[in-house]
């Protein structure tokens, strides 16, 4: 009891010393609380019941047995894997090629390329939706009539179920990476320049420069990267919103946007807690197993 007494005590004075401190970061504290750990709880709680206006029916793992059974949420599952499979490797690998070429330029130069690939993505998804919609469009479309011009026929790029995700992809992809480029060029800006120079006194060329020294000095940025993207590409929501409503079918339908229509247009807030948790636990699974095998010691 008096080890207990003295633990107390001296928590509560280490509190009174930084009691400025801690006013100061209560607010965030109190936002965080409030907007992120308690709607979490609650989605999590809400996962086991069935919603409903008058109250809430405790039903156990029933919201789960029936997605597990549920044909359009495997098919959202599908979607989102394939987004993630195809975007998040074939975005990286883009993003480390066109740093790697553009770190031995000058300073302006790589200026000027770090605004023009960075731009687009922090543009407005709703405007990019809204353009890309009208490149798509089957009938007046920049990208039928260019196709008409060389006499290749008009393609249905948002109206066709084989077609839809694809020209979804595309139109992601080509905003995605601006950030990755930028982080990349920041990763090698920061590598030794004796590591290059003690290569080419070994006789190493370019390519053998890149694979031995850049590729693994900046493997924590990839790390980070994959991370991220993954998460990304797991919360696809603005362009298929705007762009397809989750069509033709089920064609676009991903996680999220299946969650925001279960539970904003059907009201199953239940289901779609669960739907959220599921996708919460494959996001988790998927960041832990990135940590453990691309994870290093090694960072610049």
């Amino acid at each position: 009891m008096k080890t207990t007494a003295l633990t107390l005590k001296g928590i509560g004075s280490y509190l009174i010393k930084k009691k400025w401190a801690y006013l100061f970061i209560l607010p965030n504290i109190l936002i965080f609380l409030a907007f992120i750990v308690y709607p979490v709880l609650y989605s999590f709680l809400l996962s086991f019941q069935e919603y409903g206006v008058w109250g809430n029916e405790w039903i156990g793992l029933d919201n789960f047995f029936y997605l597990f059974s549920d044909y359009v949420f495997w098919q959202a599952l599908k979607n989102t894997a394939i987004v993630t499979v195809v975007m998040v490797p074939l975005g990286i690998i883009v993003a480390l090629l066109l740093a790697s070429f553009l770190h031995p330029l000058s300073e302006r130069v790589k200026g000027f390329f770090r605004m023009a690939y960075y731009l687009p993505g922090v543009a407005s998804g709703v405007v990019m939706g809204m353009i890309w919609r009208w490149l798509y469009d089957p009938n007046f479309g920049l990208f039928n009539l260019i196709l008409e011009k060389i006499g290749v026929a008009a393609q249905p790029w948002l109206t066709s179920p084989k077609t839809a995700l694809g020209s979804l992809m595309l139109m992601i992809f080509m905003a995605a990476p601006g950030t990755a480029i930028i982080l990349y060029l920041s990763a090698m800006k920061k590598i030794p320049k004796e590591l290059y120079e003690a290569a080419e006194i070994d006789g190493a060329g370019s390519i053998i420069k890149w694979f031995k020294i850049t590729l693994p000095l900046v493997k924590a940025t990839t790390l980070y990267l994959v991370i991220i993207n993954t998460i990304a590409s797991f919360q696809i929501f603005t362009q298929i919103f705007v762009m397809t409503q989750g069509g033709p079918g089920y064609s676009t339908y991903t996680l999220v946007y299946q969650i925001y229509m279960t539970a904003f247009r059907d009201f199953e807030f239940g289901l779609a807690s669960a739907q959220a948790m599921i996708l919460f636990a494959i996001i988790s699974i998927f960041s832990v197993l990135q940590f453990k095998f691309l994870s290093s010691d090694v960072e610049y």
